[in-house]
């Protein structure tokens, strides 16, 4: 299954500037996405991160893992129409920059689901290489 970024938007509630999702290129509802987000330099954080060399604020490459981790859960049959939120972040490591003409691929698999909590392993990626990896808590309320 794949999404255009207005089926996206009818997912999850973000929108510009903190919308970080582009296209979801896989998705099995409740289990697996796979993203991505096309690092331009009109982002409006590249200006003070850094002059002279921009670089995607590593908080932001979480924030598009945690946006992209969102839908396999959204989308599964018991949470359409509510929100996700982020409850929790483990093991982050960060392996390389994120710079404008990057298109970052990311990836979430649902690994435990209780009730309205889940957990996903998350990596994001540059050209096949990863850039960045987190265990991610969800919290899905209405």
């Amino acid at each position: 299954m794949q999404l255009n970024v207005q089926e996206i938007m009818e997912i999850i509630p973000n929108r510009y500037p903190i919308m970080m999702v582009d296209k979801v290129t896989e998705l099995e509802p409740g289990k697996y996405v796979k993203a991505i987000k096309n690092v331009t330099y009109n982002e409006s954080f590249f200006p003070g991160h850094f002059p002279g060399e921009p670089v995607m604020p590593g908080v932001l490459i979480l924030e598009a893992l945690a946006q992209t981790g969102s839908i396999p859960l959204l989308k599964s049959e018991e949470f359409q129409g509510q929100t996700g939120y982020l409850g929790g972040i483990d093991k982050v490591k960060f392996r390389q920059k994120v710079v404008p003409g990057d298109v970052l691929v990311m990836e979430m698999e649902i690994i435990k689901q209780k009730g309205n909590i889940g957990v996903g392993k998350a990596t994001a990626s540059v050209e096949g290489k990863k850039v960045c990896t987190a265990l991610m808590t969800f919290i899905i309320g209405a």
